[in-house]
């Protein structure tokens, strides 16, 4: 069958300037994407399509023929070296104000000259529609198995995390990776994210807190909601004016009346997903998105799998925990500064030697974040809130196990808190390239004989959760307001590190 590729009227070109660069690959992305939607409609009305039908991603691609000097304190926005760096990209309606970000680096650090122009890897049929498309209900059994022969569907081969997990090898003769991921990577989690969590790509903010339970979710909701109400006091509307709507699953949109009175968007999901989100927008994208993960690792690590391609600035966990230590009390705060890795989710992706460290950063925001909402400082502070090592295992009832091994184990790692989430999303942070940072709040002591049993859960859950939640925001906003060029940290850099943060 011959192959019609609708991409290949467009040329490569050369920019110095990032805006008109990204107005490039923007118009051969929308043309390109556009051209596979209309040819499946034509498929989906039972047309007869003779040749197959391509459209491939636009490509960046930066040229450097000598070293230049770079300001050792920067993390990100050069290249390593002299070569030929290129990445494929997609969905610039989404990513516009990042690429721009991430070339105008490029160009300010080497004086380089952007080319875009388009890649040999073509978009997937599924990708072409940002909101997905349901094909078991659009077509029949023989038109589905059909489609193959004249559309491309997702490759395997092209989604994986090599450039991530730092195992990538550049073929000879072949550019270096200019970003972490390749675009289908990207669209197959954007896919996932609506999946999941209910809601569009479009509203997930910069700033994530992750949960394990649906008491900080009702509390979260609580507060949007609340955050969207009109104000009389002059600075309670100044500082809820700063967050312009609060998005929940189904894409319900609940827009800030104290910026002028819009009509509601979206409605509920008639069942929540597996991982509900939750968005505390603001117009810049700096708000803060909230995900009830569930329980377990493998939900972290699926979910921080696929937000990791929106390049958030910081993700933290705010959950609860086991407290190992007999000094601890029911509703003491631990604030991670290390992680012992029993979860083996992530033992092929970043192995158990690897160190996953504290960052000052987050962890000076989270113990800030503390001492204002508890209004305690000293010797105050640290009655209520300990920082050690977070013990991470995946069996859930680890305590029905003979007792002198695992407390064996837990007491040389000097861990004061088991959970089941922490270590993978501070290790897929770590992997990813996002600050990351963990406060749990200890709601069980079952080496102490205080179990979590149903009247004791709901007394603690009551006075303590909303506390938490209160310092979990309260940390994202001052993460938001001491600058990224603190927050992201070279300490998540590789030797040969991609440019693109």
């Amino acid at each position: 069958m011959n192959v019609i590729n609708a991409s290949a009227t467009f040329c490569t070109e050369a920019f110095d300037d990032p805006a008109a660069a990204v107005e490039r690959l923007s118009a051969i992305y929308d043309a390109s994407s556009a051209s596979l939607r209309d040819a499946f409609e034509r498929y989906r009305r039972g047309e007869r399509i003779e040749a197959r039908i391509r459209a491939c991603y636009p490509f960046v691609r930066i040229r450097m023929d000598v070293n230049t000097h770079i300001d050792s304190r920067h993390s990100y926005g050069f290249v390593a070296g002299p070569g030929i760096y290129e990445t494929t990209v997609t969905r610039p309606d989404l990513f516009a104000d990042y690429y721009r970000e991430q070339l105008g680096l490029l160009v300010k650090n080497h004086k380089a000259s952007i080319e875009i122009g388009v890649s040999r890897q073509p978009i997937p049929i599924h990708f072409a529609f940002a909101e997905g498309i349901h094909l078991e209900g659009e077509l029949d059994v023989d038109r589905l198995r059909q489609m193959r022969d004249v559309f491309d569907t997702p490759d395997l081969s092209l989604l994986d995390d090599r450039i991530v997990n730092g195992t990538y090898e550049t073929p000879p003769g072949e550019p270096h990776p200019l970003a972490l991921f390749t675009a289908a990577r990207v669209d197959f989690s954007l896919h996932r994210l609506r999946h999941y969590t209910a809601t569009s790509p479009t509203h997930f903010q910069n700033y994530v807190l992750y949960t394990n339970y649906q008491f900080y979710i009702d509390q979260f909701v609580k507060l949007g909601r609340s955050l969207m109400a009109r104000a009389d006091d002059a600075l309670e509307r100044a500082y809820r004016s700063e967050y312009v709507a609060f998005v929940e699953p189904g894409d319900v949109i609940t827009y800030n009346a104290n910026l002028g009175e819009q009509p509601e968007q979206g409605l509920p999901v008639a069942r929540m997903p597996q991982m509900p989100a939750y968005h505390l927008k603001r117009a810049d994208g700096s708000g803060i998105t909230m995900i009830n993960i569930g329980v377990g690792p493998s939900n972290a690590k699926t979910i921080t799998d696929h937000v990791a391609v929106l390049r958030p600035h910081a993700w933290i966990m705010l959950g609860h925990c086991a407290g190992l230590r007999n000094t601890q009390r029911l509703g003491d705060y631990v604030l991670a500064h290390g992680y012992v890795r029993e979860d083996h989710v992530l033992d092929d992706d970043l192995p158990l030697w690897v160190p996953v460290p504290a960052l000052a950063e987050v962890q000076v925001a989270l113990e800030r974040a503390v001492a204002q909402v508890t209004r305690l400082d000293g010797a105050e502070l640290k009655r209520v809130m300990r920082t050690g090592t977070v013990a991470t295992t995946d069996n859930r009832n680890w305590e029905l196990r003979d007792h002198r091994e695992p407390v064996l184990r837990l007491s040389q790692s000097r861990a004061i808190a088991l959970d089941m989430e922490s270590a993978t999303i501070a290790a897929n942070g770590f992997r990813f390239r996002v600050p990351y940072g963990t406060l749990l709040c200890v709601s069980d002591k079952p080496l102490h004989g205080e179990l979590k049993l149903p009247g004791m859960a709901d007394r603690f859950y009551r006075a303590q959760v909303d506390q938490h939640l209160q310092i979990g925001v309260k940390t994202m906003e001052l993460l938001r307001t001491n600058g990224l060029d603190r927050l992201h940290s070279r300490k998540l850099r590789s030797f040969a590190e991609v440019a693109f943060q």
